[in-house]
């Protein structure tokens, strides 16, 4: 073994070390569960904190914030079906209805247990494969990615599966959303209609907010209205996971965690794509599909495992090439330079052991994640047992003050009110959100790679199908599509000899 391997993984058990991602592991749960409060924010504002520490324990608990934010965002998505994060939205599908079900216990141990294997292979992808990884995701070009994005985007065939018309509709609204704003490739303003706050478009998160929380208060305050409220009483039988849930668990994590990994390292990608596609397959895969979307532990595992695998792999192209692989990378590599680290493969070579007290760093940072979350766990669902009197009107605070903390700027706050308007609408029309939200995730990167992509063969569309990977994902787009709709007929058919 590597003097530099044992140097850094001294380095990343020392004492002070191992208080800061432990802390930083208790402010990213919190982080994570309160809507509208990103990762990205969070290690943003305790990234001054860190300038006066030394590099790794800065690094140690800017990391801890990272992992276990992307768990702290289904601890909300599951209890009051708000996402905290976008990854989590696939979560809420089937952690909510679990949590309505009086298993919020249950539902919540099986995602932090699959977040805990999920970051852990990615850590063994991140320690073991990161220069191999890293050398396939650099060649992707454009075309590839685009042909990913479509790929990523193919899913919405399975959240429309009540009506493929509403589903595609509100796709459509989705993509409509995205075009607000400067054009990506040559910075002029489209449809903003002399509104200056309307020049860096829509915010994702203003309008997930506005999506998942608006209408859902709106049935809690008639709940109360009404006085058909009888108040959150669910009580915690079990935290952790049972036999029978681990044995469910097995297949949906074994497809999200390299799934996650794997669209960790591509630039873009990130953890609401890896979340729904390993959602998409493992329902697909599932001997019980039926089950998913009323509360299926399966429908939690793989969703939680593969948001929590992304998080090794972005810092996979971080650590080996100095390339972030979603914005928290970034604000890591900024982190990295204010104390003169260059990452990069000389990283390695010039600061061999602190490279690698940032790997172990990591591994610590799941190890405390799935630990502090554990332990809080039973004083975080006394949420539930709140009365909605009380706890409706902190959400409706929190949401706001979500809003305006992620530009500075109140006209946010009117674009979730407005967001929540469309999804009360939405919800009239028995209109899924899914596939809205997911065209906002991937519209701007798809057409950003479309373009360039056309440029740079002089509008020459062959180049989507002359690149082995861009055909590659192409292929798996169209059999995403055909086996939704064979699904769907196969569903249909079934029901007629039943009745």
């Amino acid at each position: 073994m590597s003097p530099d391997v044992l140097d850094g993984f001294f380095r990343a058990t020392q004492y002070d070390t191992i208080f800061a991602v432990a802390v930083g592991c208790l402010v990213g749960l919190i982080v994570g569960m309160i809507p509208g409060l990103t990762i990205s924010t969070g290690i943003i504002i305790v990234l001054p904190l860190t300038f006066v520490l030394e590099p790794e324990i800065s690094i140690a608990l800017l990391l801890g914030l990272y992992v276990s934010g992307m768990t702290g965002g289904s601890f909300s998505a599951i209890l009051l079906n708000i996402p905290g994060t976008p990854s989590a939205t696939a979560t809420a599908i089937d952690g909510n209805p679990m949590a309505k079900g009086g298993e919020a216990g249950r539902a919540l141990g099986i995602a932090i247990t699959a977040s805990f294997v999920g970051g852990l292979f990615s850590f063994l992808c991140l320690f073991f494969i990161s220069p191999i990884l890293a050398d396939v995701a650099l060649q992707f070009k454009s075309p590839d990615l685009f042909s990913l994005m479509i790929f990523g985007l193919t899913i919405i065939c399975s959240f429309a599966a009540k009506s493929l018309v509403k589903g595609l509709l509100a796709a459509v609204i989705g993509l409509a959303v995205v075009t607000i704003g400067q054009d990506p490739m040559m910075g002029t303003q489209r449809f903003t209609f002399g509104q200056v706050n309307l020049t860096a478009g829509i915010h994702f998160l203003t309008a997930l907010i506005g999506l998942f929380a608006i209408p859902q208060l709106v049935d809690n305050f008639a709940d109360i209205i009404k006085g058909t409220d009888e108040g959150n009483t669910t009580k915690i039988k079990s935290v952790f996971p049972k036999i029978a849930d681990l044995k469910q668990m097995r297949l949906p994590v074994a497809i999200g965690s390299p799934i996650g990994s794997f669209l960790g390292i591509l630039p873009g990608a990130g953890g609401p794509i890896a979340a729904f596609i390993s959602y998409d397959y493992s329902k697909k895969l599932s001997k019980n599909p039926e089950e998913y979307g009323n509360g299926s532990p399966q429908g939690i595992a793989a969703p939680e495992s593969a948001n929590n695998a992304v998080t090794g792999g972005a810092l996979i192209p971080m650590m080996t090439l100095g390339i972030p692989g979603d914005p928290v990378t970034a604000i890591l590599i900024a982190a990295l330079l204010i104390h003169g680290l260059i990452p990069g493969p000389l990283l390695f070579v010039e600061n061999g052991e602190f490279a690698y007290g940032v790997i172990f760093s990591f591994f610590w940072a799941n190890i405390f994640n799935i630990i502090i979350a554990l332990v809080g766990l039973r004083f975080l669902v006394k949420v539930l047992i709140i009365p909605k009197t009380l706890l409706m009107p902190s959400i409706a605070i929190l949401c706001v003050i979500g809003s305006y903390a992620l530009r500075n700027n109140f006209f946010d706050v009117y674009v979730m009110f407005s967001f929540g308007l469309l999804g009360i609408i939405m919800r009239w029309l028995d209109m899924p959100t899914v596939p809205l939200l997911l065209a906002m995730v991937l519209g701007r990167q798809i057409e950003e790679y479309l373009r360039v992509s056309l440029i740079a063969s002089k509008n020459d569309i062959t180049i989507f199908f002359t690149s082995p990977f861009s055909l590659f994902f192409l292929c798996l787009a169209a059999a995403s599509v055909f086996w939704s709709f064979w699904a769907e007929h196969r569903s249909k058919q079934e029901q007629k000899q039943q009745t």
